[in-house]
């Protein structure tokens, strides 16, 4: 973390001076000529030509997975899933690391400063974000298949990496993760809901992803859907991050809005998969919740692009609605950044003085935003990822014009786990 000053950059339409200090925004003011010329800055970037936004948040992820893709290709979601589970009950600490550290290369890239993850052998997914400089919220994961035994040593395991968090810096975060109702014992989802909640935690469970998954519950619970099954129990409210929130009733989404919970879009996993399409994304934001993206993990959404995650979940819920008004603009980027801060409880996704630098830098002299159209407009339809030419996280450059440390050695090592684990 050092002390630099983004100079003549543009932040709403306006330039601006972005003075960066020990990992804070310590000021955002209007650019003059000349007004920095005391060289107090350890570091000044000239950015003529660059506009600037906060970082993206990735809400729903499944890191490691960034050397999956491909793997279950033209097939229904359980299947895939069952696909998964085999390919992943071969996976080691080894494996996460790499695996890990590829889908951070890939986030930075692509102007992801923070992802919050839900995966296996957390201290190498977190050692492996670290190295690469991004932001990574973790979870502890509790899948327990039905298991009672296993459900017990689980909770075993939670608490003790929960007690090794404590001593993590500010930039990691430990959350606690419910697969699914489908996939974790009620007693587990009652003592998850419990500790989260002594220990003030966050809590991240996939959430109605399929219309398979609710009529199975409806089965198994007394005609209660994934959302009113959690409610009964108590599980549900403003700590809780629900992946997909897909196949939901008018019920579903008074209790999510009355409950303040976090509901994440997966738009290209869930159409890769044929999980369905018509997100509530209206009803849900009107209803009270607080809606995010995400872009799940690369096993089905292929890749973590944010930016193609916003576009398509914008155009798509254009197309269903039948309304070129859905999701504009403004919600869209809120979506990806100040909503996930709020969810998250971190201050990411604004740029104000005291809110954590987290950044990205976009090169607006090329051919995408030669247009009358708005910034936002020529970034999210016209533009691409490689767009963006520097990432900051935590007052540090981790991309500087599209190079990240360690880029060839961190695609050769992911390579070679993946074909370890292939054979």
């Amino acid at each position: 973390m050092g002390n630099i000053l983004l100079e003549n950059i543009l932040y709403e339409n306006k330039a601006v001076n972005v003075h960066i200090k020990d990992g804070i925004i310590s000021s955002v003011v209007p650019y003059s000529p000349g007004s920095c010329a005391d060289g107090s800055f350890a570091e000044k970037v000239d950015c003529r030509g660059k506009a600037i936004l906060p970082g993206l948040v990735n809400m729903h992820t499944h890191a490691a997975m960034s050397v999956m893709r491909g793997v279950g290709e033209d097939i229904a979601f359980q299947e895939w899933l069952k696909r998964i589970w085999v390919l992943e009950s071969g996976i080691d600490e080894e494996f996460v690391y790499y695996a890990t550290k590829l889908a951070c290369l890939e986030m930075a890239k692509t102007g992801t400063t923070t992802f919050n993850d839900q995966y296996w052998h957390m201290p190498q997914a977190r050692k492996a974000a670290l190295e690469v400089g991004i932001r990574p919220v973790l979870s502890y994961v509790l899948c327990d298949r039905l298991d009672s035994e296993q459900a017990w040593r689980q909770r075993e395991e939670c608490i003790a990496q929960h007690l090794e968090s404590l001593s993590w810096p500010e930039k990691s975060q430990f959350v606690i993760a419910v697969h699914a109702v489908y996939s974790v014992t009620e007693e587990n989802i009652l003592w998850a809901r419990e500790y989260a909640t002594t220990h003030n935690l966050r809590l991240h469970i996939h959430v109605s992803e399929t219309e398979q998954e609710v009529a199975q519950c409806k089965a198994e619970h007394g005609g209660l859907s994934p959302v009113e099954y959690l409610d009964r129990l108590g599980f549900l409210g403003s700590d809780v991050i629900a992946a997909h929130t897909l196949w939901l009733s008018e019920k579903d989404i008074e209790i999510l809005g009355e409950r303040k919970v976090n509901c994440v879009h997966n738009i290209n996993s869930n159409l890769k998969l044929s999980s369905g399409y018509r997100f509530m994304y209206n009803e849900l934001r009107d209803a009270g919740a607080n809606v995010c993206l995400g872009t799940d993990g690369c096993a089905s959404s292929n890749n973590l692009d944010m930016l193609e995650a916003m576009k398509t979940s914008a155009i798509v819920q254009k197309a269903w609605r039948g309304d070129p008004t859905a999701m504009p603009l403004d919600e869209l980027l809120a979506m990806a950044t100040t909503n996930a801060g709020k969810a998250l409880g971190n201050g990411t996704g604004r740029i104000c003085e005291g809110a954590p630098a987290d950044l990205i830098i976009i090169d607006t002299d090329n051919l995408n935003f030669v247009s009358p159209g708005s910034f936002l407009a020529n970034l999210v339809y016209s533009a691409h990822s490689d767009c963006i030419s520097s990432l900051i996280c935590n007052g540090r450059f981790v991309m500087r014009e599209r190079v990240v440390e360690n880029e060839r050695e961190i695609i050769e090592q992911a390579r070679k786990v993946l074909n370890r684990i292939i054979q």
